[in-house]
């Protein structure tokens, strides 16, 4: 890595940080993250252009390039590959550590609610949003490839100290929302398996000391904690697909329902559950955690062929992996929209007094319709198919949540590490972040029962959706500097569509967060929320400001802030090393 006048550059470093100023490699932050970086395989292609830079002349004959080496050889272009699974299969891991994010407890409780009450009718949407969070994370995989750092590190070095601090306090409220979620879906699920004997505190604790352990795997090997999470989405899979098969949907409802925009027939109720489907895919923390997960391979970012390799291989790897997450959340919409889709509280508390179930006072005697949510989900997957199919639901939502929990947890600690420029030890890291996040869920945990916390999770859905903008419009920014990204920043087309997917996307979330307060019904607390509002948006305009001159609309520069120092060059080839 080049930079021009680096003198400059390193005065620059020593003033307030600056959202233009460039990224030297002397003044980046040290990851503290993992411990080893996985390999990437050279192939021919790389050969060839060592030759190219080294003036050696590229034959374009079928002769090996490994036969070839050496000054005044000719080496063969024809042996390079556009693809290779070698390649594909040492980038593999990230993504999917990142596409658990879509499958943890919030999610599929939004996926069983989806199909209870709109049937197949929302399958469109969950595509749709599973596609915008693509595009969203190929943002922050780009951003982590190019600069070597993640986003809260980047956001750490180019805001002032006030919104740092206000955006580190937005982020981690997300944490805590979404840990919150996992824990307790670790919980009800360990209540489900053990029939009640272990109550939703108990639960909590185990989640939490073996949260704790299985952390540290990554001591043995980062690709063996990748296998180890690669396990629980197979475990996932499973267990839902089972769900599947047992109820048996129409398979030409659910490929109508996926490729057919409609809902005829849906009221507000299934407009607020389209809504709740976009939140709770989407997540802020999710986008800091995969900008830093692709920091753990081996790629020299001097070199723009392998800086855009990895681009394309990171990308290849998200698309796989948020497809079968994508698989598995339209296995648990299917099954609720087939056997629960118009029923009634009456008809399954009968259903449920026929099997024999001990759970049958949970559904009042009326005409109501059902609403599930994780707990009630697996207690009606019973009634009507047998207690096998109320285990393997909690295996799977204990693997769901198992798995989250432990990513969530590694946000936690690359967004504190990142906005604080902390250098702890891995333990303390590990200690403070789950602290932060675990109280208020053993608090839950302690007053609420295991039969109501639908409404705590609908205000924790709330609370994150409030916090995406603090997310998509920073990785926006950044990904758009070309002092940051040079060659790799968005063009035109994606600073434009990009903006308007995050302003859908915000404005989606906001229209949910409105109808959560109006449905409060207090004078008190609608007064609370105005002023909360007022300074939120606030902060949301500042943050759009800065963003649009980074895209470009320097006219809104009005205090001469926009500052235009040489960028960081990255080499066209590496030295060739004969």
């Amino acid at each position: 890595m080049k930079t021009e006048r680096d003198g400059d550059v390193l005065e620059e470093s020593q003033r307030e940080p600056d959202l233009y100023s460039p990224v030297s490699p002397q003044d980046q932050p040290v990851s503290t993250y993992f411990e080893e970086k996985v390999p990437i395989p050279d192939d021919d292609t790389t050969k060839v252009a060592h030759a190219e830079r080294c003036g050696v002349e590229v034959f374009t004959g079928p002769i090996p390039s490994k036969t070839l080496r050496g000054s005044g050889s000719k080496l063969s272009s024809d042996t390079g590959r556009m693809f290779s699974f070698r390649k594909l299969w040492a980038f593999t891991g990230p993504g999917f550590l990142m596409s658990i994010a879509y499958l943890d407890p919030g999610n599929i409780e939004s996926d069983l609610q989806s199909g209870a009450k709109a049937g197949f009718k929302l399958l469109w949407v969950l595509l749709a949003s599973t596609i915008i969070g693509l595009l969203l994370q190929r943002l922050a995989a780009r951003l982590g490839v190019v600069t070597g750092m993640h986003l809260a590190e980047v956001c750490n070095r180019h805001y002032p100290t006030v919104p740092r601090i206000i955006l580190w306090l937005m982020v981690e409220l997300a944490i805590i929302g979404s840990d919150m979620q996992e824990v307790i879906g670790c919980a009800i699920a360990l209540n489900l398996l053990s029939v009640g004997r272990i109550p939703l505190w108990a639960g909590v604790l185990i989640t939490i000391i073996d949260t704790f352990v299985f952390l540290f795997l990554d001591k043995y090997g980062l690709r063996k904690l990748e296998a180890f999470f690669g396990f629980l989405i197979t475990v996932m899979a499973l267990s839902f697909g089972y769900e599947y098969v047992r109820v048996a949907p129409d398979q030409g409802e659910v490929l109508k329902g996926m490729f057919l925009p409609y809902c005829q027939g849906c009221g507000p109720t299934q407009l607020e559950q389209a809504v709740g489907i976009v939140g709770a895919v989407i997540m802020p923390h999710n986008i800091y955690l995969h900008s830093a997960l692709v920091k753990s391979r081996d790629i020299d970012r001097g070199n723009k062929r392998e800086v855009k390799e990895a681009n394309k291989y990171y990308f290849i790897e998200s698309t796989i992996a948020l497809f079968v997450s994508f698989l598995i959340n339209v296995f648990v919409v299917s099954v609720f929209a087939e056997a629960f889709y118009g029923k009634t509280n009456m008809e399954v508390g009968q259903k449920c007094n026929e099997s024999g179930s001990p759970h049958s006072d949970l559904f009042p005697a009326n005409n109501g319709t059902l609403e599930v949510d994780i707990y009630k989900g697996g207690v009606v997957l019973g009634c009507f198919f047998g207690p096998a199919a109320l285990y393997i639901w909690a295996i799977g939502i204990l693997a769901a949540g198992q798995s989250s929990t432990m990513t969530g947890t590694y946000s936690g600690q690359f967004v504190m590490e990142g906005f604080l420029n902390l250098r702890w030890s891995r333990f303390a890291r590990v200690l403070l972040t789950r602290s932060i996040a675990i109280f208020p869920t053993l608090l839950v945990a302690v007053f609420q029962d295991v039969r109501h916390l639908t409404g705590m999770n609908d205000f924790l859905n709330v609370l994150q959706s409030m916090q995406l903008p603090f997310a998509l419009i920073p990785i926006l920014t950044f990904t758009s500097l070309t002092t940051l990204m040079n060659d790799f920043a968005n063009g035109l087309g994606w600073k434009i569509s990009g903006g308007v997917l995050i302003l859908v996307v915000c404005a989606i979330n906001m229209y949910f967060v409105v109808v959560y307060v109006t449905a409060l019904n207090s004078t008190i607390l609608y007064v609370f929320s105005a002023l909360l509002s007022i300074a939120y948006l606030s902060f949301v305009i500042y943050l759009v400001w800065r963003c649009l001159i980074a895209l470009g609309v320097s006219r809104l520069d009005f205090r001469g802030t926009v500052q235009h120092p040489p960028a960081v060059l990255i080499d066209e080839q590496p030295e060739f090393d004969s």
